[in-house]
């Protein structure tokens, strides 16, 4: 079993999550932070059976960093 891992941002309306590492667009959506981590399960699995384990890039990611920058 792979570990992915997950950003989930929070908006105004609501939640979404997205796997990190992952080729392809995986989104999921949610009213709660659990719902769009729920959601976003889901699309990774059926992203799976649909593109298979090769979706998976060829390195392990060791961390994901958020940088904010002015302009």
């Amino acid at each position: 079993m792979n570990q992915i891992k997950i950003i989930v941002e929070q908006h105004p309306d609501g939640y979404i999550a997205y796997p990190v590492g992952m080729q392809g667009v995986v989104i999921g959506q949610g009213d709660t932070y659990q719902e769009a981590l729920e959601d976003v399960k889901s699309a990774i699995m059926f992203h799976l059976e649909t593109f298979g384990k090769g979706v998976f890039q060829d390195y392990d990611l060791i961390a994901a960093n958020i940088a904010e920058v002015t302009f």
